[in-house]
């Protein structure tokens, strides 16, 4: 099937989907439909096709590669209008110490809850059952190499379908959103003497720093 009949196969299936769908899918729905060996190349041009058909002025909507797939999503110019409709059913309404926790899961995870409790200083259990609720962030599993093996915290496709980006790399950078200087430790390794240099440092009488076998001047 060429480009050209191939391209509106792909839109509607973007179309007619309620989720993101990944390119993978759209070839094996495909393959059913045309009955024929589909390449990932040639679905790969129809996208970017489709994409560059959207993103004129002309239409209120675009293709967007988001939450792990493509879907169609309103312009930023048009979001206030279609609010109106169903807003209220879309917004996820957090509470600042919940805001807080995703945001430490987003920028840290895979996360366990004490390490998350660590950086914010207070409990994150109520915080994390109500992420959990709204299908923001998922168990990832266990750290089995922390004492007790506690559970490990990462964000959803729903949450990166959320915020309109396919992966947290296309998330700001926190040194791009904080003034904050970041104090890091110091690596055990640079601490570590030059080879061969085995000599102690001690504080003499007068107070100065030296090397052990150093003879201080002394008055004659």
């Amino acid at each position: 099937m060429e480009i050209e009949q191939l391209m509106p196969h792909v839109e509607a299936l973007i179309f007619a989907s309620d989720r993101p769908l990944p390119q993978m899918e759209m070839i094996e729905l495909l393959g059913n439909v045309i009955e024929e060996e589909l390449e990932s190349e040639k679905v790969s041009v129809c996208l970017e096709a489709v994409k560059e058909k959207y993103d004129t002025d002309y239409y209120p909507f675009g293709l967007s590669e988001t939450g792990g797939g493509y879907q169609f999503l309103t312009k930023k110019t048009y979001h206030q209008t279609v609010l109106q409709l169903n807003g209220d059913k879309y917004v996820k309404k957090l509470s600042s110490s919940a805001m807080e926790t995703l945001a430490i899961i987003t920028y840290k995870q895979p996360i366990t809850k004490s390490e998350i409790e660590f950086i914010r200083g207070v409990s994150s259990d109520y915080s994390i059952q109500k992420l959990l609720e709204k299908e923001l962030i998922v168990i990832t599993g266990r750290n089995e190499d922390a004492v007790g093996k506690p559970l490990i915290y990462a964000t959803t496709k729903g949450f990166m379908d959320y915020l309109g980006v396919n992966s947290t790399a296309q998330l700001p950078q926190l040194k791009e959103i904080a003034n904050t200087d970041i104090v890091f430790p110091t690596n055990a390794e640079e601490a570590i003497p030059e080879e061969g240099n085995n000599k102690k440092l001690i504080v003499d009488d007068k107070g100065e720093l030296r090397e052990e076998d150093e003879n201080p001047e002394t008055e004659k």
